[in-house]
């Protein structure tokens, strides 16, 4: 997941300095907030004569079309349209080529994307209040991540606002591309370290598990006493999870099939496939996570685990199913 450094998140020091600094830290991208201000070009041009790491411009305006000209002749690598300061839908020409991006806040439907997938690379949600450094992190927009990546599957997520250690953790684990980052990065007492924790497992817990699990109606569950080998396939099939959970009458997790499982199942009953047992299947004590596990403690328990773990259900007290995480796109990414 890459780091992008806002600029414009310590005021009081020179561009020049603070972008030297961020270079010899690693950052991966410099995002650049225009709220109407074609002032930004100038510092565009000042970061190019230091910097050759990309330009993540956000421009929040009513009139976007004034600014094409100016990236027509001073190119960026990522540049996002604020959905909400649109007041026409919007026409980028095709003479521009930086990678474009739709800007939503936490109030805003993913539906709106739809007019732009065909054009836009990205979309980039707005965690907290724009325009407010220092904000708290929206957890509905975990829910909104998950949406997008299942509507739009080739299409990369982008957050901003509220990002620290925690949730750059969450969002790695959620598939996330990229993360914009300032008064965590600038208020840190040492930056490098700062940069480290957003790429790190290392960090004060604030979440807990069921702030961003699959819930019950993302994740495959069945019902332990209507369970046929079809049903199977078609809950691992439908999910594309890899995985799907049992539950008896009162939702407790009786067990999990896994496609592991199912393989074989197959190989042992390759001559008669119409009378595969179910339990034979099911492993009826699975690893599983506490939804009021903080992140910390989720992964204490991971680690505390001899093998490696790629989707666990979540339950709850009293063992019963309220959902599940996958990480399969943290051990993707790292």
């Amino acid at each position: 997941m890459k780091i992008s450094a806002s600029i414009y998140a310590r005021p009081n020091t020179p561009l020049p300095a603070i972008i030297r600094e961020l270079d010899e830290h690693g950052i991966d991208l410099y995002h650049i907030d225009c709220n109407d201000e074609l002032s930004v070009f100038d510092d565009i041009q000042k970061i190019r004569k230091i910097s050759s790491k990309p330009i993540d411009l956000h421009i929040i305006s009513k009139q976007p079309e004034v600014y094409f000209s100016l990236l027509e002749k001073t190119p960026v690598e990522y540049v996002t349209f604020q959905y909400e300061n649109l007041t026409k839908p919007l026409e980028v020409p095709t003479n521009i080529h930086a990678k474009l991006g739709l800007a939503i806040t936490s109030d805003t439907d993913i539906s709106v994307f739809e007019r732009y997938k065909n054009r836009f690379d990205f979309i980039l949600m707005m965690a907290t209040t724009p325009g407010q450094s220092g904000g708290r992190f929206n957890k509905s927009n975990f829910k909104k991540i998950r949406a997008f990546a299942k509507h739009f599957p080739e299409k990369k997520i982008h957050v901003d606002g509220g990002v620290n250690a925690e949730i750059s953790f969450i969002l790695r684990n959620m598939g996330v591309s990229a993360v914009v980052s300032g008064s965590y990065l600038f208020k840190a007492d040492y930056l490098g370290a700062a940069m480290l924790g957003l790429k790190g497992d290392n960090f004060d817990s604030e979440y807990r598990v069921r702030d961003f699990m699959l819930s019950n109606g993302e994740a495959p569950i069945l019902q332990e006493n209507d369970l046929d080998f079809l049903k199977i396939l078609n809950a691992i099939e439908t999910y594309n999870a890899g995985f799907v959970m049992i539950q008896n009458n009162d939702h407790q997790l009786v067990g999990i099939i896994t496609n592991a499982d199912i393989r074989r199942a197959l190989i042992r009953n390759i001559g008669n496939l119409n009378d595969i047992p179910i339990n034979e299947m099911m492993n009826t004590s699975p690893f599983s996570i506490q939804e009021n596990y903080s992140v910390n403690e989720m992964l204490k328990h991971i680690k505390a685990q001899r093998f490696p773990i790629n989707y666990a259900p979540v339950v709850d007290a009293e063992n019963r199913v309220k959902g599940a995480v996958t990480f399969f796109n943290l051990i993707k990414g790292e």
